[in-house]
């Protein structure tokens, strides 16, 4: 079928009496259909593709056959699901996996002005003094004018971002719902209103998580091994779980690390012993298990009982 609502609708309509379910699979486009059908008064289940795998010595298989593998999937009860996120709340979380992207964007542009600066001056820019670059300042430093052009341009598209990521920032903590959930964990050291926003956000209900280690795995702070007899025998999907999570308990990290005595201790005790990497990441790890108890109990952060230290 046509990726048409009404038409799908109009060939399941003879069978919604009798239907127990309809499995959707998490595919990038999904937000139509399991709406859609939601609103039409169907039991959808989304199912998590990515933990769902055919017996591998199928020589040939088609949709029918991946429709019929879901559906006896769902007759066992034993289909892995993943979250429909509220319709209500899901634009404005998307709204700020759009401002990670222009943010991401941001920095590709600094870089490229940093190295082209350094490549042909042999001086280097921190990041508040490019913002401050004038056409002026380009053409005096820059003699050759392909040059002075290529970092004016680089400039043009980081203020354009610049000012987008301020409309999006904007915009999205005024319409964001307000929530306990983030005056809580603002009292965590490193996380301020966008990190609280993308947490709570990314993180919906905390009672989707029934232990703190399934809640540390999908913010991806948990390391994938694969152990027998003692002896590593691989490694799992170490990028299952949510990339958003990931990137903002990590950029609390480093904001703690820097403005907190007691996590700097922390910090600078793990880094002497291992990577400096492996260490931010730790502070990560333990700010996530210290979020998660947070939302569940309604409590604010209490540095002794995250790090004791």
């Amino acid at each position: 079928m046509p990726n048409e609502l009404g038409t799908i609708l109009t060939h399941l309509a003879p069978y919604q009496a009798s239907l127990v379910g309809l499995v959707v699979e998490s595919t990038y486009n999904w937000y139509w259909l399991v709406d859609g059908l939601l609103d039409a008064g169907y039991q959808v289940h989304l199912a998590n593709t990515a933990a769902i795998k055919q017996y591998e010595g199928l020589k040939a298989t088609n949709d029918r056959d991946d429709a019929r593998w879901l559906a006896h999937l769902l007759r066992l009860g034993i289909l892995p699901e993943g979250y429909v996120y509220p319709k209500e709340d899901r634009a404005i979380r998307d709204l700020l996996r759009k401002r990670a992207q222009l943010v991401r964007q941001k920095v590709t542009q600094m870089l490229s002005i940093q190295s082209q600066w350094t490549r042909h001056t042999g001086r280097s820019l921190s990041a508040n003094r490019i913002r401050q670059l004038t056409e002026a300042d380009v053409a005096r430093a820059l003699p050759d004018r392909h040059v002075a052009c290529a970092v004016q341009s680089n400039l043009t598209v980081l203020r354009c971002l610049e000012q987008q990521i301020t409309r999006l920032e904007r915009l999205t903590k005024a319409q964001a719902k307000p929530k306990q959930e983030l005056a809580l964990l603002k009292t965590v050291p490193g996380i301020g209103d966008i990190l609280a926003l993308t947490i709570v956000l990314e993180t919906g209900p905390i009672t989707r998580f029934a232990t703190v280690g399934q809640f540390a795995s999908y913010c991806r702070c948990v390391a994938s091994q694969r152990l027998s007899n003692g002896k590593v025998k691989g490694h799992g999907n170490t990028k299952n779980g949510n990339k958003y999570l990931a990137w903002a308990f990590v950029e609390a990290a480093h904001f703690a690390v820097r403005f907190d005595p007691r996590i700097k201790r922390f910090y600078q005790h793990k880094s002497a012993t291992t990577h400096k990497l492996v260490a931010i990441k730790t502070v990560a790890h333990k700010l996530a298990r210290a979020c998660y108890y947070m939302l569940q109990e309604q409590v604010p952060f209490e540095g002794q009982k995250a790090f004791g230290w």
